[in-house]
């Protein structure tokens, strides 16, 4: 037995098609190898490398940029000039309408103090925090916490975070 289906496209449906895809059309200009710098009162605050930066102009929508090979933000120390922190992440976009750069996947974040893993964390430019669901926080005494609602000022240098669990390392002589 031989059963045979046959389909149409009538008018009406191919102009349905068309306005459809004029909704999703997009422009993406990309950069290779990119060196941003940011800075504010003419002071560099830091300096991000991304193998693949893409313009993204939507047909509707706000303009973003992304960075889908990765990205590497070193934070500069005004006084010294020199490294004093970093964000790594295999992923990122900037939301320049909401003043927002998302970093997701395997996304790192090392400073002297600490070290945070997560797999997404935001900057939000208005609130000057950077914000994640959950990550691992690691001291270098060797203390580890679970933190979950993670926020930090721009610099690092208070972190906060809600319903935090881990191991903490006590000295020997602690107590006497």
């Amino acid at each position: 037995m031989l059963q045979i289906c046959l389909s149409s496209c009538g008018d009406d449906d191919l102009k349905k098609a068309a306005k459809l895809s004029e909704k999703v059309a997009l422009n993406r200009d990309r950069t290779t190898g990119v060196d941003i710098i940011y800075s504010d009162s003419a002071k560099v605050k830091a300096q991000g490398f991304a193998p693949i930066l893409d313009k993204v102009t939507p047909a509707n929508g706000a303009i973003y940029q992304e960075m889908p090979k990765g990205v590497k933000i070193n934070f500069i120390d005004e006084i010294t000039t020199k490294i004093k922190g970093s964000i790594t992440s295999d992923y990122a976009i900037m939301k320049d309408t909401e003043k927002l750069t998302i970093f997701r996947r395997n996304v790192v974040v090392v400073n002297e103090n600490m070290t945070f893993n997560t797999e997404e964390l935001v900057w939000d430019q208005n609130k000057k925090l950077f914000l994640s669901p959950k990550g691992v926080v690691t001291k270098p005494d060797g203390t580890v916490l679970n933190a979950v609602d993670f926020t930090a000022t721009e610099d690092f240098n208070f972190i906060n975070w809600k319903n935090g669990s881990g191991e903490t390392y006590v000295p020997d002589n602690f107590g006497e």
